[in-house]
């Protein structure tokens, strides 16, 4: 049985393509289209596609109805918000018509229209073309019975098969069935029709050169950077090599097979085309992930300052431009990740929004309160019963602390009002109280050489017990001397602090190396060290493994705040104490490698 060379092609399209084209398209529809911006900009590009509707792609088209809702739903919300603003009910809120709307429906209906005609018009004219092409099919069955006058016969066949090539368009649940027929006359023609010799020999050696060339192209088409073209050039070829009539029995399966091993190689550069396509699509929706895990994880009940705020702030829109560089999610879930960040980023902005409406309020309550404190202060600063008169003062202090913030306009002026008030008496009570001053500087004094000598043990280098106590002592004895001049009081309590913080900060480095210490002289061969080294490898992954994540968490991340980005600069102290961790149980682990080969 002869191999039916034409009808293969069909079959590796079938195969190995046709499912991949819709993933392409699906994929990059909307990368191909200017994005609108404007509800006027979607009606403007909708007219001029109106103008040439039977040219038009119905996905351009949907996208666009889409695009104009989504703006004129976002109009709504922004409507609905500023009515709920202003003192609104929700529930009596109605949206006001859209003028634009009728215009838009009026042009897709026109494009409907043109679109349908259209697509009518094509599927007669399939309709019109089988019926030709089935009338050529009987004249061709017709000239294979006859044996007679072979010259004429070869010409009127040759003439039907030129006629045949002419139509094109024909259903397509019709197409394999009406070419297996035309297939069957022409090789029946071909094969049993007594043709001179030398027209059946030069019409095979044409026929094999035309299929040549379309193998010589097909095979070309492997170097084609532009897989998605190559596939659709080898579909022409497909239908020309299908166009061609047969060549001589020995060459058949040879020139099919030929075509068929092109065929083969652009078809799977083309499946492998979507395949990176979809993972790289996969990984995508990965990393957006990520980011709304991020957005999301949002602990709102620690954001009590403005500073709080705009440091998320900074995040948040750190956020964005990351999500802005990723491309796009496999596309049933790339509208639907786009609608969880958004979610997220507008939950956000809504609860900053009332913070900052809430603490508008309370910072023009703490002004009143704060006016009040003054005015308290103003009317004791002429006051000469020192004591009872500071005690008031110091509670005034205290109550002004536990007060709020005002706007900032205010919060210079209030301030300077205040402690303006407040240092005047204690200045005049100084004045009125040497003895007292005297005191104070002598204790000034004190505090100064217990700063030069903290200062001291904060360059010793090995903290030990002997120094764990001396602070201690140090510091008792710091807080046993009296009142200091007012004005150096704050002064000394920074530089205290900070020369303590420093201390503690260091000793907290040795005590790392104590650890370490103590536990290699606790190791002993004599215990279950194997077992030990184990559990210490199993810590080791575990630490690593933490750190593996906060990293790939971080590179998420790019903070361009000026203030700086808690988050990220939180999670970069995890991962240095987890670093401190896995370093020492390293350590731990050489230890005991140590003493087992001692």
């Amino acid at each position: 049985m002869e191999v039916n060379e034409t009808n293969r092609p069909t079959e590796v399209q079938t195969n190995e393509a046709e499912n991949l084209v819709p993933t392409v398209e699906q994929s990059t529809d909307n990368v191909k289209y200017e994005p609108k911006q404007t509800k006027e900009e979607v009606i403007q590009r909708l007219k001029e596609i109106n103008s040439n509707a039977c040219e038009a792609e119905k996905q351009e088209i949907d996208l666009l109805k889409q695009t104009y809702y989504k703006l004129h739903k976002a109009e709504q919300e922004a409507s609905r918000k500023a009515y709920i603003e202003s003192g609104g009910e929700p529930d009596t809120f109605v949206p006001a018509t859209d003028p634009l709307e009728a215009e838009l429906k009026s042009v897709l209906s026109e494009i409907k229209e043109k679109r349908n005609s259209m697509v009518a018009a094509i599927e007669k004219e399939k309709e019109d073309n089988l019926q030709k092409k089935l009338e050529i099919l009987e004249k061709m069955k017709n000239l294979t019975e006859l044996s007679e006058d072979t010259g004429k016969n070869y010409n009127e066949f040759k003439s039907l098969q030129q006629e045949w090539n002419e139509i094109k368009l024909i259903p397509a649940n019709k197409i394999n069935e009406i070419w297996r027929t035309y297939q069957l006359y022409t090789e029946k023609f071909y094969d049993m029709l007594k043709l001179n010799n030398e027209f059946r020999e030069y019409d095979f050696k044409k026929n094999l050169e035309q299929k040549t060339r379309i193998c010589e192209a097909a095979e070309k088409l492997a170097d084609e950077p532009d897989v998605i073209s190559a596939f659709h050039q080898l579909q022409k070829l497909h239908q020309e090599f299908r166009e061609i009539g047969p060549v001589a029995k020995e060459m058949r399966e040879s020139i099919w097979a030929r075509f068929k091993a092109a065929s083969t190689t652009v078809n799977r550069r083309h499946q492998k085309h979507f395949e990176d396509l979809k993972e790289q699509e996969q990984n995508n929706l990965d990393q957006k992930t990520v980011i709304c895990e991020i957005a999301e994880a949002m602990e709102y009940d620690k954001l009590t300052t403005f500073t709080d705020w705009e440091d998320k702030t900074q995040e948040i829109l750190a956020l964005q431009t990351k999500w802005k560089t990723i491309g796009y999610a496999p596309q049933k879930m790339n509208l639907k990740i786009f609608e969880r960040f958004r979610a997220a980023c507008d939950e956000f902005f809504k609860r900053k929004a009332e913070f900052f409406k809430m603490a508008k309020e309370n910072m023009a309550l703490n002004l009143e309160k704060k006016k009040e404190l003054c005015e308290k202060a103003e009317s004791l600063k002429d006051s000469t019963a020192w004591k009872e008169t500071a005690e008031i003062l110091a509670k005034l202090q205290k109550e002004w602390k536990t007060i709020g913030p005002v706007p900032k306009k205010y919060s210079d002026s209030v301030w300077k009002r205040f402690i303006g008030a407040c240092d005047y008496f204690f200045e005049q009570k100084s004045k009125a109280t040497s003895s007292q001053r005297t005191e104070e500087l002598e204790n000034l004094k004190k505090k100064e050489n217990l700063l030069k000598e903290i200062e001291e043990l904060e360059k010793t280098e090995v903290y030990d017990e002997t120094i764990a106590d001396k602070i201690k002592s140090l510091i008792t004895e710091w807080n046993s001397i009296g009142f200091v001049p007012f004005k150096d009081k704050d002064r000394l309590y920074k530089e205290f602090h900070n020369l303590v913080n420093k201390i503690y900060d260091k000793a907290n480095l040795s005590a790392s190396e104590k650890k370490l210490s103590n536990y290699k002289s606790g190791l002993k061969k004599e215990n279950n060290l194997y077992k030990e080294r184990e559990k210490l490898v199993r810590i080791y992954e575990r630490i690593k493994g933490e750190i593996k994540t906060y990293e790939n968490n971080l590179g998420f991340l790019n903070s361009s705040s000026k203030k700086g980005n808690s988050l990220v600069n939180d999670i970069a102290r995890k991962i240095e104490k987890l670093k401190n961790d896995l370093t020492l149980t390293q350590k731990k682990i050489e230890a005991i490698d140590e003493t087992i080969n001692n």
